[in-house]
């Protein structure tokens, strides 16, 4: 069994959601885990600036609220060949793209479309455009406060952050021999096994942080987490997941969601044909544990 113990990191989240279909946790009696969920295909949209109406793109919550004042995590779906206006945001945001291409920078910068797998930062008060190109472009988007605004360039400020862009082809993946922060005495390095890449955050215990997880095909196993909370996005790949007190496995679509509060134990399966790359989220140690 290989083991990876990561450590990742601090804040208060929270746990609940926009989403109808989105229960309010699934209570696990025998570890006091609770449990979310949230498939792509039961995902609410609206209008992410409700004032532009059509011309803006339509976002769906997985979990927090974009208009209250807590961590916010959701999906943003513009429509091909959206570009818009020169803008700021009143908080920073960090996105992923899913699937499309995406530039996001200066308004006289050149064009850098982003494809899916790619990883960017957008400072507060700094004036951008965003725009995409496809019809199936979708983006996960988080805040570490609300609400999300968007407003005129004229309000522009220096908020001493400065933005990122990395594109997909140029994420570090990491191996076991690789990763000097994490325990991890039976993983031995193999390009065929479970990796990791770090996006952001500190590798101090108590900081928050947010990696990406692969998973190669065929992968069968779990991520077990030992964190007051962790979230997990799909963002390549169909894994199959296993619900707490179903007996079947549900397959989920890049853009899907789950994520335990108090630990938890989370089973997944990736294709056979297919790696599997997951966007999380946490503030504490957790394991991917590989039964094959």
């Amino acid at each position: 069994m290989r083991i990876f113990l990561i450590l990742a990191l601090a804040s208060t989240l929270s746990a609940c959601s926009n989403s109808k279909s989105k229960s309010d946790g699934v209570n696990d009696t025998n570890t006091k885990a609770i449990y979310e969920l949230v498939l792509r295909s039961e995902v609410e949209w609206t209008h992410l600036n409700p004032k532009r109406g059509d011309l803006a793109p339509k976002a769906g919550t997985l979990w927090g609220d974009r208009k209250g004042t807590e961590p916010t995590g959701f999906l943003l779906k513009p429509t091909d060949g959206f570009s818009s206006p020169p803008h700021i945001h009143n908080v920073s945001y960090r996105g992923v793209v899913i699937s499309g291409v995406i530039h996001n920078d200066d308004p006289n910068a050149g064009d850098m479309w982003m494809p899916s797998g790619s990883f960017w930062i957008q400072p507060k008060g700094h004036v951008h455009i965003t725009s995409a190109k496809s019809n199936n472009t979708i983006a996960y988007v988080e805040i570490e406060e609300g609400p999300y605004l968007v407003l005129p360039p004229e309000e522009h400020f220096d908020s001493g952050e400065r933005p990122v862009n990395v594109d997909e082809t140029n994420i570090v993946w990491l191996g076991a021999s690789d990763i000097k922060w994490i325990d991890q005495p039976e993983a031995k390095a193999s390009k065929h096994g479970v990796k990791m890449a770090f996006l952001w955050g500190s590798t101090e215990s108590g900081q928050l942080n947010g990696t990406f997880i692969k998973l190669p095909a065929g992968f069968s196993g779990k991520i077990i987490s030992h964190a007051s909370s962790f979230r997990a996005v799909v963002i390549k790949g169909l894994p199959k997941y296993h619900e707490l007190g179903k007996t079947e496995m549900k397959t989920l679509e890049p853009g899907s969601y789950f994520a335990s509060m108090g630990g938890g134990e989370h089973t997944i399966n990736s294709d056979s044909e297919e790696e599997s790359i997951f966007y999380v989220r946490t503030d504490g140690k957790y394991e991917v544990n590989s039964t094959k």
